[in-house]
């Protein structure tokens, strides 16, 4: 076997309503989730023994790492275990509220799926297994999701193209800590955005809610200044991805969206443009 590549997109919470934590001692949640051209990158090749190598990013190599979590997930199922080698170079940014463990391990699944006879519909039932964003990630695109974000409905249209600059600010927001004050602070509904503020071709599909948002900004208030300086430099709303930090806005064109790139404040822990995506996590070939 010779190497293999996938690309893992980052996710854009685009919309996210969240309810009261339930019997399971989870929040239920609907949101409206995008696919966006930030991809971390990664390779898997035949190995003596199994290894993981990161670059980008200090994270965990062992058991621990969601991709490690997606190996043993295949393997639980197989008879046949061989040991792999894994390169993962870390673009999207960490603890960002971008999916990109969760789009990692959606990678992991392909690449060690295509080497054991795995896929379709079995990937995305261990999809489910391993973490609820997975699934979302394995099969990407704009989708609206439920449940406790593990339940994808079809693919949506797009009407016309857009681009979104997306900028994180200095801190990290930990997903379980944000949830937990939005229970403490009286479950507050987020800010609506929509009509003409959000592109054509999502406008059906608004007005855009981040109810974690009042959440986020409770645990960092710094998280505020940062939407209102954004607000003003770019003139446009503001939102959050997920339990945050990432902030971001839409913009027209790659041009447009390269102006507003300059005027992300340079203490930003990572800033990037991004483009809508139609696919999740995918193998590519080497010239890919």
């Amino acid at each position: 076997m010779s190497a293999r590549r996938a690309l893992a997109p980052a996710k854009l919470n685009l919309s996210l309503h969240v309810r009261r934590v339930d019997s399971s001692g989870l929040h239920p949640v609907r949101g409206l989730t995008l696919s966006i051209s930030r991809n971390d990158i990664l390779v898997m090749e035949p190995a003596e023994s199994d290894h993981l190598e990161i670059h980008g990013a200090d994270l965990p190599t062992g058991d621990e790492n969601l991709v490690w979590k997606a190996v043993s997930a295949l393997r639980s199922a197989q008879t046949e275990r061989p040991p792999v080698r894994f390169e993962l170079w870390k673009r999207i940014p960490v603890a960002a509220g971008l999916a990109g463990g969760s789009s990692d391990a959606a990678a992991a699944l392909l690449l060690y799926g295509s080497l054991v006879g795995i896929d379709g519909a079995d990937l995305a039932r261990l999809a489910t297994s391993i973490g609820a964003d997975v699934n979302f990630c394995l099969r990407g695109g704009l989708r609206w999701i439920g449940g406790y974000g593990e339940q994808i409905g079809d693919r949506l249209d797009r009407d016309g193209d857009f681009v979104v600059v997306v900028a994180v600010p200095p801190f990290m927001l930990e997903t379980a800590r944000v949830y937990s004050a939005w229970d403490r602070i009286g479950e507050p509904e987020g800010r609506a955005v929509g009509g003409m503020a959000i592109p054509p071709g999502i406008r059906r599909h608004g007005p855009l809610v981040n109810d974690l948002y009042p959440a986020a900004v409770s645990i960092e208030p710094d998280l505020d200044d940062w939407r209102v300086e954004l607000e003003s430099r770019w003139d446009r709303p503001v939102l959050m991805s997920g339990s945050g930090p990432s902030l971001y806005a839409f913009f027209t064109d790659q041009a447009e969206a390269g102006e507003g790139l300059e005027l992300v404040p340079e203490e930003a822990r990572d800033a990037f443009v991004a483009s809508p995506q139609s696919q999740g996590a995918h193998l590519v070939e080497d010239g890919g």
